[in-house]
């Protein structure tokens, strides 16, 4: 009798370590929260760890960057590299142009596009596949492709260094990865039920009603996301802004692609202001800035937007 016994209670404190260790599901056992959040933090130290370096070297002096004991924690916070940055960029100014060329254009490609995507979501015409494949190819071939061709057309026109030339292309949808937000409205619509379309009509509604007090209410998600995603790829766009605008309407990104020059050129009469790299990360920073800004403005209305809005397919 002692020895079932004994094998019995082995049997069972087997099964409680293994419990306790594996869980009685894989997805709660102690070991997979343990390596979810190893990942996790691994996954955010990649993201965080530039983040971090740019700020602790951003507030370092001349001296405590050529120190080698300095490493994260500066002796004292320098904010010497954020003035000195400031003024290269001509910040304020520099700001306003900059956000005439991403805000507006962010704002019109994401209204345009909702309207193409509904558009092919909801209405049957001739020939929609192929103008659909044509919609997608535009993100499939590179801009680079048809950039000459457009900047002739746009030196025809005198369109050069203009805002216009970035607002222009956005209005008959052929903005920044404009094909990108269209699919994403177009997938966000085809999920809202026929039905509720179909009850609109039968209670009177057009489609212009149907359009902006019912799809586009149920698809607050994918304009803040779209908004959001145009508005970065814009702020971030230097080729196009480059070629179109050139120095005849310069903004931050421009300013930061010559920061080095203009720095040079600035300081050059005073000793020892060779720029280093604490102002270089300042200047990153500052540009980096405006769109943090909106990232956790706009993400409390992402979040809301996607709680408050459910719709299933049929």
């Amino acid at each position: 009798m002692a020895m079932p016994m004994k094998r019995v209670f082995t049997k069972r404190r087997r099964a409680a370590i293994k419990k306790a260790l594996f869980g009685s599901e894989l997805s709660r056992s102690p070991l997979a929260k343990v390596a979810i959040y190893v990942l996790l933090v691994s996954i955010s130290f990649f993201y965080l760890y530039p983040m971090i370096y740019m700020v602790s070297n951003s507030l370092k002096s001349q001296a405590d960057i050529i120190n080698p004991v300095v490493n994260w924690i500066p002796t004292q916070w320098y904010f010497g590299n954020y003035r000195r940055a400031f003024g290269v960029l001509n910040y304020f100014p520099s700001l306003g142009s900059g956000l005439l060329i991403t805000l507006l254009p962010a704002l019109i490609q994401t209204a345009v596009t909702s309207v193409i995507g509904y558009g092919f979501a909801k209405y049957d015409f001739k020939f929609k596949k192929a103008w659909f494949v044509l919609v997608l190819m535009t993100f499939v071939i590179p801009a680079q492709v048809y950039m000459i061709p457009r900047y002739v057309m746009f030196f025809e026109f005198g369109l050069l260094e203009s805002p216009l030339a970035i607002i222009l292309p956005v209005l008959v949808g052929q903005g920044v990865n404009s094909a990108i937000f269209i699919l994403i409205f177009y997938q966000f619509f085809r999920m809202i039920p026929v039905s509720i379309n179909e009850a609109a009509e039968i209670d009177g509604a057009g489609p212009y009603y149907i359009f902006f007090r019912i799809a586009v209410p149920l698809a607050v998600p994918a304009f803040i996301t779209s908004f959001l995603f145009s508005l970065v790829w814009y702020w971030n766009e230097t080729y196009i802004a480059s070629l179109f605008l050139g120095a005849g309407y310069p903004n931050l990104q421009l300013r930061l692609a010559n920061f080095v020059s203009e720095y040079t050129a600035i300081y050059a009469s005073e000793e020892l202001t060779l720029i280093n790299e604490g102002v270089r990360l300042a200047a990153t920073l500052l540009i980096i800035l405006p769109m943090l800004i909106v990232y956790f403005s706009i993400q409390r209305w992402f979040v809301e937007g996607v709680e408050r809005t459910g719709v299933t397919g049929e």
